[in-house]
């Protein structure tokens, strides 16, 4: 039935006589409604149900995690999304293709130009910020055409 809401006094289709006590939908769902808490399937929290028996943070984790990652990318680094997708799409070094992160080559992480940024998996990702396995990665890099550091200077405290 329309009606004025009690509570933001705009004209709007109102509840009657039940649990809404003459609010609009917005304004009940503000004021009145409990979502059903549940026991996420997840993460295992009593937390509101958001769908699906999950809560909203463990929602968001498995079915947007990607549209998350690529706003991420887009906001923080100022890369587009078509950019990250073609380095995110497989390893550079050993093709694995589900998990894949972002490397600067140079570490300057300002420095987001095409030729500076190169997917790796987190191995790969790892073994290139581990002195034991730097060069190894760094070579690869160099049979791909790219033109990574030729490694880092000794600051003492790592074994030669």
């Amino acid at each position: 039935m329309l009606g004025t809401c009690t509570n933001c006094s705009k004209i709007k289709q109102v509840g009657g006589d039940g649990k809404s006590k003459g609010l609009c939908k917005v304004c009940y769902k503000k004021l009145l409604w409990k979502p059903k808490s549940v026991i996420c399937k997840r993460c295992k929290r009593s937390l509101p149900m958001h769908a699906i028996g999950l809560c909203i943070g463990c929602y968001n984790s498995v079915f947007h995690i990607e549209k998350v990652r690529e706003s991420n990318a887009r906001r923080y680094h100022g890369i587009s999304t078509e950019l990250y997708r073609k380095l995110v799409e497989r390893c550079l070094s050993c093709k694995f293709d589900k998990i894949v992160e972002i490397h600067h080559l140079d570490h300057n992480h300002k420095n987001n130009s095409e030729n500076n940024l190169v997917g790796l998996c987190s191995n790969c990702h790892r073994m290139l910020h581990s002195k034991k396995y730097q060069k190894e990665v760094f070579e690869v890099l160099r049979s791909k055409g790219y033109n990574p550091p030729q490694g880092y200077e000794m600051d003492g405290f790592f074994k030669k």
